[in-house]
């Protein structure tokens, strides 16, 4: 039977599958509409063009770590829903989406788009049904002196690998438990950086501008509710925190002490632990977003670069954090909130 433009035109405006698609739809259906319909369907290809203006934000991570810590991956595969990232099928695919990144590391995503293991991932994608989409990936390596590990949450949704140079092989097998437990802290407190030394200047700057005013607007809410006042820091990060201020800091310490008439010969036993209250009242910058400088969890006593060299020293060796990549799904990514009413208003019109 000879399939008409006009019947293409049709197929296509209620499907929104590819034109070269519908027609050849409408050919092996005899250029019936229904079993064309059905026939893109099962095929995944129906809606598949408006799966591109579709919002992409839930979804799986995904790791995969070598048996020997030499080697670890971790990705971050999104779906328009969360339903669908509970469904088998997507569970696999993320299973073996970061067994093809971690086993054959493809530069980019879109070089593992164009491998021969993206046309498997397309093919599965269609029989799902819904946008699916690999967003990003990483990858961490070490050698014989650098401890390796990682973590993957409950709801694996979020997940963290992470290295630390040691100064033997033996300290570098010792740490790899810490690591874990590092990893983990990393997958609660989401920091995005390592340290305070990757920081930009000017970031740190009007982020010191925008913090100071919220905290005093909170404050001035508190005073009107009779509740205690936040400390409103000078600074808020160590970056800031040159050997003039940390000079003028001793300085102003030292003038309080002598205002409240606390004898001189015991400054020495109270000035060092009021700096080192002045650095963390001055570092809330750092606390949050730089993994070395934030508290750790399981001892908040310790910042987590100090748990680990305490760590370390315990195994007789010295280790440092030199990298780490935390994935959590859906991060940065605006969802696109409906207007139910409005939907159901078009749908009635």
């Amino acid at each position: 039977m000879a399939v008409t433009a006009a019947q293409v035109k049709e197929l296509r405006a209620s499907t929104d599958a590819p034109m070269m698609d519908c027609k050849k739809a409408l050919v092996e259906n005899d250029g019936d509409m229904a079993k064309a319909t059905e026939w893109l369907k099962e095929r995944g290809i129906a809606k598949a063009a408006k799966k591109a203006d579709r919002v992409a934000a839930e979804g799986l991570a995904g790791i995969v770590i070598a048996d020997d810590f030499s080697k670890a991956t971790v990705i971050e595969i999104n779906s328009e829903t969360d339903f669908v990232a509970q469904n088998e099928g997507f569970q696999q695919l993320v299973k073996d989406s970061a067994q093809e990144v971690y086993a054959n590391q493809p530069a980019d995503v879109a070089a593992f788009n164009s491998s021969a293991f993206g046309k498997t991932f397309s093919e599965a994608v269609n029989k799902i049904g819904e946008k699916i989409e690999l967003r990003r990936f990483g990858t961490l390596n070490a050698d014989s002196t650098t401890a390796l590990n990682g973590y993957i949450h409950s709801n694996n949704r979020i997940a963290v690998i992470i290295t630390a140079k040691c100064d033997s092989e033996k300290t570098a097998e010792g740490m790899r438990a810490m690591l874990k437990q590092v990893a983990m802290h990393a997958s609660a407190m989401k920091p995005s950086t390592l340290s305070y030394k990757d920081f930009d200047a000017d970031y740190v700057e009007n982020e010191t501008k925008g913090r100071i005013e919220a905290l005093k607007k909170d404050n001035e809410e508190l005073s009107r509710l009779k509740k205690p006042l936040k400390n409103v820091p000078q600074f808020i990060s160590m970056m800031q925190l040159t050997d003039d201020v940390m000079a003028q800091a001793e300085t102003d310490i030292k003038a309080k002490l002598a205002e409240q008439g606390k004898p001189e010969k015991i400054w020495d036993k109270i000035v060092p632990g009021q700096v080192a209250r002045f650095i963390l009242d001055n570092t809330m910058l750092d606390k949050e977003l730089a993994l070395l400088d934030q508290q750790y969890v399981l001892d908040d006593k310790l910042t987590v670069a100090q748990a680990v060299t305490a760590a370390a020293k315990a195994l007789g060796g010295t280790a440092e954090i030199t990298e780490f990549i935390r994935l959590e799904v859906g991060e940065g990514i605006e969802k696109k909130e409906d207007d139910f009413a409005a939907e159901v208003a078009a749908q009635m019109g």
